[in-house]
């Protein structure tokens, strides 16, 4: 199993992940990333943009917004 498809999995499970570990998946996902003003992040590539804020002090991903951005991937994760 590839890096890209562990982190999937990973993401997809109710297991912890980290905001390194979102950065890379969106990445491998064909993404590019662009800091926006305070914590705001956007993920990006021609057909999709995905926004959310940078978790902290706490650096796992909240339950609510994995949820969230696997809805928006649904067509990149199958």
């Amino acid at each position: 199993m590839s890096k890209k498809q562990k982190l999937i999995e990973k993401f997809k499970s109710d297991s912890e992940f980290t905001w390194q570990e979102l950065e890379r998946m969106m990445l491998l996902l064909g993404f590019e990333k662009q800091e926006g003003d305070g914590s705001r992040v956007k993920f990006y590539k021609p057909e999709l943009t995905i926004s959310i804020h940078k978790p902290h002090p706490d650096k796992s991903i909240k339950h609510y917004v994995r949820k969230e951005i696997l809805a928006r991937l649904k067509d990149e994760l199958l």
